[in-house]
């Protein structure tokens, strides 16, 4: 252990020194031409972060801090005010929001509650079962974190596959499955006394039903996560960079308007490919899982008054979050001044005040649950506290990098240089070329660090395509990076991808090499219809939703 952890720790220091290396060899290197000084620097940075995000070096939130420091003491920004800015965008707070409003869930087993319903209700087959397991995870996972909705319907799954193909059917691939047997019994599974889900340590080989149920888990919380603006950190990375580089906001309906069809059409083909074609499931019985779905349900007992009020609060949130981003469709049944105070405006609000934000204005309606949250007596603030406060960091350090990339000239420098030879070519090649380089990224990395990376550089494309595309350069702008924000949650090969990849392989019940067989066809799969869907969305959505 303690030499695994010197190992770990000379890794650490070696990548780092190569990343101080590379940054001052870029920032020494003599100025290429078309690009300034400070813009010199800022890619210097970039590569600096770029790297440790990369390799994990450190952790994502701990490099993301560092960005304001480097960007500083070269010189890019000349107070590190300045560079701090994008630790305080307003966009941060909804995540903030949106990550309190789901431990409320949590606290309450309201994500559960939901998962079970829903498992109990269509879980008619093996493969409706699959089916009902992934519409869950999805579905929480548009309003939960997907690491955390995944963490909860793992141990879930489990325990109900014990009722349809018995405990020692559920094989574990290595002695890491106890970690899961533990979870599984923490959480109401029907582990036997003697050992939990077992079969541990066999050399069995494992059911189809088990392997085609804990993919569908893993991927249905990646494509789930597209569905809403909160559901994964790429939508966040796109919504706050859009809003630093090009003052652009997209609203919370506008993003439902595009990331949703993504689901709907994404999730039923990849639950066919693999419950019908890639591990379709050798048992027809599951009135056993169904029974035993109720069972947890039962178990769970009815929400009390706390959690019907926390249910209530997260409804009209999320109702609020979607109305609000419809006013100029519906802002014209009001009066001048209500519309101005509810959808924002420079006209004169119902306070006698010109000019307005909007109460209706999606990140207003977010901090204001938060204190509803307290006052219905739901939460208490070392609950509300208990969030992923690096995911919050990372926005920050990646709009701090984003911003003075985009204030030096550095990102269209890039841009031009890496993509200006696809400038004449179909505009489908273009956003197939954007879906497989981040796909294909994505797999050695975190999506996550990705986006951090890429969505930066392809709003920078935007002046480069925008002739090719027939659009203003900010709408051009916001369609290669929307493109590459959707497709760096369809990574499916390898448990490095993504959290809930990382999550159900480390459980111990699936192969690395099932993982790679389903992802590999996912992946070349989803990069075709992807590509064609983002196409018609182009088309026809989103010239009305988004510009």
């Amino acid at each position: 252990m303690i030499q695994s952890r010197m190992g770990e720790s000379t890794s650490r220091i070696v990548l780092f020194a190569v990343a101080v290396v590379g940054a001052a060899a870029i920032a020494l290197a003599p100025n290429p031409a078309g690009l300034s000084v400070r813009g010199q620097y800022a890619f210097a940075t970039m590569f600096f972060a770029g790297l440790l995000w990369v390799t994990g070096a450190l952790p994502l939130a701990v490099t993301a801090i560092s960005i304001p420091f480097v960007l500083t003491a070269l010189g890019v920004y000349a107070d590190l005010d300045v560079a701090l800015v994008g630790f305080a965008d307003h966009l941060i707070f909804l995540f903030i929001a949106g990550f309190m409003l789901a431990n409320a869930l949590q606290k309450y087993d309201i994500d559960r509650r939901i998962a079970l319903w829903l498992m109990a209700r269509m879980g008619t087959s093996p493969e409706r079962l699959v089916g009902a397991v992934m519409l869950a995870t999805a579905f929480l996972s548009m309003w939960v974190s997907n690491t955390a909705t995944t963490a909860m319907m793992t141990p879930i799954a489990l325990g109900v596959l014990t009722q349809v193909i018995g405990s020692e059917g559920v094989q574990a691939a290595s002695a890491s499955a106890d970690e899961v047997d533990s979870d599984v019994a923490a959480d109401g599974g029907a582990a036997p006394a003697s050992g939990g889900v077992s079969g541990l340590g066999t050399d069995d080989g494992f059911s189809n039903l088990q392997v085609s149920m804990l993919l569908g888990t893993a991927y249905a919380a990646s494509v789930g996560g597209v569905g809403t603006l909160i559901g994964t950190p790429p939508n966040a990375i796109l919504a706050t960079q859009l809003n630093e580089l090009l003052d652009y906001n997209i609203s919370f309906g506008q993003w439902l308007a595009i990331g949703l069809p993504v689901v709907v059409v994404t999730l039923p083909i990849i639950w066919y490919l693999l419950t019908h074609r890639l591990y379709p499931p050798e048992v027809s019985d599951v009135e056993g899982a169904r029974e035993e779905a109720e069972r947890y349900l039962a178990e769970e007992g009815s929400l009390d008054k706390r959690g019907r009020r926390v249910a209530v609060i997260f409804t009209v949130t999320a109702t609020l979050w979607v109305v609000g981003g419809f006013g100029d469709l519906i802002g014209g049944y009001f009066p001048d001044a209500v519309a101005v105070t509810l959808f924002g405006g420079s006209g004169m609000g119902v306070g006698g005040v010109e000019g307005h934000q909007g109460v209706l204005y999606y990140v207003m309606v977010g901090l204001a649950a938060i204190p509803a949250l307290v006052l219905a007596d739901t939460m208490e603030w070392d609950e509300l506290v208990d969030i992923d406060w690096g995911t919050i960091l990372l926005f920050g350090g990646g709009i701090s990098l984003a911003g003075a990339l985009e204030s030096t000239g550095a990102t269209e420098w890039i841009a031009d240089i890496v993509f200006s030879s696809l400038t004449d070519v179909p505009i489908v090649v273009v956003v197939a070329s954007v879906v497989l380089l981040i796909i294909f990224l994505t797999e050695m990395t975190s999506n996550t660090a990705t986006s951090a990376i890429i969505i930066p550089l392809l709003i920078g494309v935007g002046g480069v395509f925008s002739t090719t595309l027939g659009l203003p350069e900010v709408a051009a702008a916001v369609f290669l990076a929307t493109s590459g924000a959707i497709a760096a949650s369809f990574a499916f090969a390898l448990p490095v991808a993504t959290p809930p990849n990382a999550i159900v392989f480390g459980s111990g019940y699936l192969k690395q090499e099932q993982m790679m067989r389903a992802g590999i066809v996912l992946n070349l799969l989803m990069t075709v219809v992807l590509t064609g869907l983002i196409w018609l969305l182009f088309q026809f959505v989103w010239p009305v939703v988004l510009w």
